[in-house]
């Protein structure tokens, strides 16, 4: 379970060094984002007969990186939506 934090706080810190720009996101949101990256690429690599989910390999790893990535957009996307313009 630690092992298990430790990878996906890893995979945001990865994403968020991935993914150009400033993210105003909080370590529980990267460490939240990671880990479902982690799943996310967990899954495909598992779908495409690398191995199993909870496994450690590098198209596992990828994925994962490429899912939080992609999961960090979307939050960004999300939280940016919300602000209002102040004058």
């Amino acid at each position: 379970m630690i092992g298990f934090l430790v990878a996906g706080l890893v995979i945001g810190a990865l994403a968020r060094l991935v993914k150009p720009g400033k993210q105003n996101l909080s370590l529980l949101w990267t460490l939240l984002l990671g880990l479902a990256g982690s799943v996310i690429g967990g899954l495909i690599a598992s779908a495409l007969g690398t191995g199993d989910i909870w496994e450690l390999n590098i198209l596992g790893f990828v994925l994962s990186v490429v899912a939080a990535v992609l999961l960090i957009g979307v939050a960004e996307g999300l939280s940016g939506g919300r602000k209002t313009a102040r004058r």
